[in-house]
């Protein structure tokens, strides 16, 4: 059988190696870090995710789709909080019954590495260092203990994050195109602790604290905590939360009832222990490299995540990669063709809507316009559910290619404006015309 060798054993590096695992393929497996099995704590990204149908049917395909949905907590819609601390309003997410998954982002890792070791055929080689990668050889070069280790394979994957040293060596391949951005704002990680042993708010909720320029959102566990992330403007952080006072000053007046269940102490310790964080945007095209060599995940496509399709949108790399390899006979040169031919399109696309789904949730959430939008959508798709599909609703609960999606909404946006301009000029016309007659009723009176 083929060798597999996959760079990065997080998320997406260690779902790729359960589905080569099943194909029967040699797979090995390096990682940087060490064991996080063996951590105490996992420093670096969130410890929750939002898991949707994109990502359920990519770990269905590995057998592990119900194990995981088990272990985490439903979320039906949006809670938005408004700014008096004392009011919301509900915003759901589709049709009842749909709902994204708030799932353990450790947990699930470790489970999917768990999976993948039981394979006799697949090795994880931890505390490895890749360094780069030599297309024409089809080699990987990783780093041991100062050693340097050159390892041969008729396929090799880049999943090794934002931040990928197999892209990196690959930047002056040619006609390699590449985009990265950093967007203004940073975010803080806050956490609500448990009330009387239960969940201080409600479970089931996408909590949502939308402020114009800034927002806080919050989701939760399954220990009944929820972690809490502040997005704003660096320029935010650095003028108005430099001190204690300002910091307390500016929660109380933006987020005062998140404030009281998270504790002022709690909120000082974090911004004293931590600085806010970067958000960046990468687009790269193509995927694929020579006849072995490819980028999945956030290798080949980190996104901001204001659309909870960062990890959904690196498993689905898994599963249609899969398909294609299985479509094309093992054939990994064409299958790799295909794949990036395919795949750039729908990352480019989901990376754009990321970007939007922020204005959205910092701010279109409160207005009129918005919320009436999100009520014709779901009225339209209950009347029409395989022709009307809200822009969430495809995005979330399908799996429509990304790119698919956008095409739709375009159509749809299309068609209410003209639905729009019609019933204006209907309305101008019949307006004249009864002004037409009234003039001249009493012309002849």
């Amino acid at each position: 059988m083929p060798k597999v060798l996959i760079a990065g054993a997080g998320l997406v590096g260690a779902l790729n190696a359960c589905y080569f695992a099943q194909k029967g393929w040699d797979v090995e497996v390096y990682e940087f870090r060490p064991d996080i099995r063996k951590m105490e704590h996992v420093p670096g990204r969130s410890i929750n995710l939002a898991l949707s149908d994109r990502g359920k049917a990519a770990l269905e395909g590995v057998g592990l789709k119900e194990y995981i949905v088990q272990q985490g907590v439903p979320l039906y819609g949006r809670l938005v909080h408004d700014k008096d601390g004392k009011t919301f309003h509900r915003i759901p997410y589709g049709q009842p019954g749909q709902h994204i998954v708030s799932i353990n982002r450790r947990h699930l890792n470790e489970v999917m590495i768990t999976l993948a070791e039981k394979s006799p055929n697949v090795r994880f080689f931890f505390e490895h260092k890749v360094k780069s990668v030599n297309v024409e050889k089809q080699e990987l070069t990783v780093i041991c203990d100062g050693i340097e280790l050159t390892q041969k394979a008729e396929l090799i994957l880049g999943c090794d994050g934002a931040y990928s040293a197999v892209r990196r060596s690959l930047a002056a391949y040619p006609r390699f195109d590449f985009a990265q951005e950093y967007i203004e704002h940073g975010y803080v990680e806050l956490n609500i602790l448990p009330k009387n042993k239960d969940f201080a708010l409600e479970p089931n909720a996408f909590h949502l604290w939308p402020r114009g320029d800034y927002t806080m959102i919050a989701l939760a566990n399954r220990d009944h905590t929820f972690t809490v992330t502040i997005f704003a403007p660096f320029r935010v952080f650095e003028e108005q939360m430099s001190n204690d006072s300002d910091i307390i000053k500016f929660f109380e007046e933006n987020f005062h009832d998140a404030l009281e269940l998270m504790g002022r102490a709690h909120v000082l310790e974090t911004f004293h222990r931590v600085r806010p964080q970067s958000l960046v945007s990468i687009k790269c095209k193509p995927h694929h490299f020579g006849k072995s060599v490819l980028l999945t995940g956030d290798a080949a496509h980190a996104m901001v995540p204001f659309y909870g399709q960062g990890m959904n949108c690196g498993f689905e790399d898994c599963l249609v990669l899969s398909e294609i390899i299985d479509q094309h006979a093992n054939d990994i040169p064409k299958a790799l063709r295909v794949y990036s031919e395919t795949r750039v399109k729908d990352a480019h696309n989901i990376i754009d809507l990321a970007m939007y789904n922020y204005e959205e949730l910092k701010d279109l959430v409160n207005h009129t316009s918005y919320k009436l939008r999100k009520k014709l959508d779901l009225i339209l798709n209950r009347w029409l559910p395989e022709t009307w599909i809200p822009l969430y609703s495809m995005v979330t609960f399908t799996r429509i290619p990304y790119s698919q999606v956008v095409q739709n909404r375009k159509w749809q946006d299309d068609l209410l404006r003209r639905v729009h301009t019609s019933l204006f000029l209907g309305f101008l016309a019949a307006g004249s015309a009864i002004g037409y007659l009234l003039v001249k009723k009493r012309n002849l009176l």
